[in-house]
């Protein structure tokens, strides 16, 4: 018989494999850039009030810098987002990174907090050899999702047969898909089918700039002469960290157009644009995504449930121009925003 955590597992496993939305936690920082704990947890309140299925705590949105042993943020952070959790049925997901030996202890920590799977970041000086084999030993300690992260922001082009052997680890349950890139994107779908795992591992979309092209799109791939459908069943990413309501409603009606509602369909791709647009100006796309971060917490603070856009390095602030791009967007597309969800329980989560 099951443990009651193995129980636990299981049921986030199966969650997970059929899909939700994932919001990338953001930090919330005072104005000394210490963490703001009352905050911190009223963001991941939302999260969960919005619907989201799970919340990935320690991932790009939530700063990198955490995993240094001098900031010391690392399991406080984690440990909070766990705490705030405790009682839901959310899937929670810690990122993890660096070199073997450290993405193992990073995975053991959460494991010790009761997260339930990894996303482990490419964001480590190793070659794809090293890579598959640091996520075979992160593997032995909690279930692995794969992290396609583009470039811009510290990831790396990674080929398509590393994403075929990547995908034929067992304790490889899914994969995060954010290159930015169509092509890149279409190795990952390529490799998933070689290995054998298409409808096994869960494919996360993480192209902020195609979310939703990318989860009513079907994808086809030749494996030995055969066609495969290959789908992503949900969104894992730092855009849904903003309008969290919103990408919970978007991913259901992705689920009706999948399964043939063809004014789902023809509404999503409209909206596909208009999401694609806010994104450029909460992601800062203009600038290299140099304002990411700082973009996020600025939709966070008008809400309310930042008090400001801090982030550990004081250099990452909006860019020049951001701020007028984020008025512009935030004009022309209030369907996408749930300022009025945010403010009927704002006191509540910061409570």
């Amino acid at each position: 018989m099951l443990t009651a955590p193995d129980t636990r597992q299981t049921t986030a496993l199966a969650r997970f494999r059929r899909g939700c939305v994932i919001p990338a936690h953001p930090l919330a920082l005072d104005a000394d850039r210490r963490l703001d704990e009352r905050r911190q947890r009223a963001l991941s309140r939302y999260y969960l009030a919005s619907g989201a299925g799970g919340i990935a705590v320690g991932v790009h949105t939530t700063q990198f810098a955490i995993h240094d042993p001098a900031v010391g943020l690392l399991a406080p952070v984690l440990e909070l987002a766990a705490e705030t959790a405790a009682g839901s049925d959310a899937i929670l997901v810690a990122g993890v990174c660096g070199d073997t030996a450290q993405a193992v202890r990073e995975a053991e920590l959460a494991a010790s907090l009761g997260y339930h799977l990894v996303l482990l970041s490419p964001y480590a000086p190793l070659d794809e050899d090293a890579l598959v084999e640091r996520a075979r030993a992160v593997g032995e300690v909690l279930p692995v999702i794969g992290f396609y992260l583009q470039p811009a922001v510290g990831g790396r082009h990674l080929s398509r047969d590393f994403w075929a052997r990547l995908a034929a680890l067992e304790s490889v349950v899914g994969i995060k898909v954010a290159p930015f890139d169509r092509y890149r994107t279409l190795d990952v779908l390529h490799g998933v089918a070689a290995a054998g795992r298409v409808g096994d591992l869960a494919l996360y979309t993480g192209n902020d700039d195609h979310i939703l092209a990318d989860l009513v799109a079907p994808h086809r791939i030749t494996v030995d002469g055969r066609p495969v459908e290959v789908e992503f069943v949900g969104g894992l990413l730092g855009q849904w960290a903003v309008w969290a309501r919103t990408a919970v409603g978007l991913l259901e009606d992705a689920r009706r157009a999948r399964g043939g509602d063809d004014v789902a369909l023809r509404r999503l791709l409209t909206l596909d644009g208009h999401l694609t647009d806010a994104n450029a100006a909460v992601f800062d796309a203009a600038n290299g995504y140099h304002g990411c971060i700082p973009g996020i917490h600025e939709v966070l603070r008008r809400q309310g449930l930042l008090a400001g856009r801090w982030c550990l390095d004081p250099t990452e602030e909006l860019s020049p121009g951001q701020l007028a791009e984020l008025d512009r967007v935030y004009a022309a597309y209030p369907h996408l925003r749930d300022d009025t969800f945010v403010a009927e329980h704002l006191d509540e989560w910061l409570a």
